[in-house]
């Protein structure tokens, strides 16, 4: 597994929903792994992380100014107004062992050199999805199977959009079979911790070794 010793050793940290002050790991933490979550743009990255992230979310949102228009496709999107230029970071700690690391990715086009240093070191990605706007994903699958990283995928349900079928989402991004696949409320932590844990199954899966 692509882990790391843990350097803190620390007392175990008040609850997530207190989120005052440095929340240190707990002592037991011996393994770290580093995920991306990635995704179009405005698609609930930055939502997502901060819902499951166990200490503040690191953000580098900025205000969109004219310079933007013509270049991020904010059609559908009239509450539009701040947007990540580079990432989101966030901190769970999924069991007494194990700390998730999360970095969410710029999802414009114009952003995606920063791909390839935000993917170094990362054990596989978890892709939002937006129903109303599936085509935009594809540019984000095709550069994660460019660079060898293993995901699984989220239908971010937003309140007003059409809720499909699971497999006929499957079918419309050309998905594996095997390639995870569920739904989601990013505003909803047990709703996006569900997905984390999908994918880290997933993951952990593809690393066992073959009878």
């Amino acid at each position: 597994m692509d882990s790391a010793p843990s350097s803190e050793r620390e007392p175990v940290p008040p609850p997530s929903s207190e989120r005052e002050g440095v929340a240190y790991l707990p002592s037991s933490v011996t393994r770290s792994t580093k995920l991306l979550v990635a995704g179009h743009f405005s698609v609930g990255k930055t939502t997502f992380v901060s819902s499951v992230s166990e200490v503040e979310p690191l953000r580098t949102e900025e205000a969109m100014t004219h310079a933007s228009a013509g270049v991020d496709d904010v059609a559908g999107l009239p509450h539009k107004t701040r947007t990540t230029v580079a990432l989101d970071f966030g901190r769970l700690t999924l069991n007494e062992e194990l700390v998730l690391y999360l970095f969410g990715t710029p999802g414009q086009p114009r952003f995606l050199p920063l791909w390839h240093d935000l993917a170094k070191g990362a054990l596989g990605a978890l892709v939002l999805v937006d129903t109303r706007r599936l085509a935009q994903s594809d540019a984000i699958l095709a550069l994660l199977e460019e660079q060898g990283l293993p995901y699984a995928v989220a239908v971010n349900e937003f309140d007003g959009a059409h809720r499909h079928a699971l497999d006929s989402v499957r079918e419309a991004l050309d998905l594996t079979a095997d390639t995870p696949l569920t739904a989601c409320d990013a505003r909803d932590r047990a709703s996006s911790l569900h997905t984390l844990i999908t994918l880290v199954s997933f993951l952990f899966d593809r690393m066992e070794p073959t009878p």
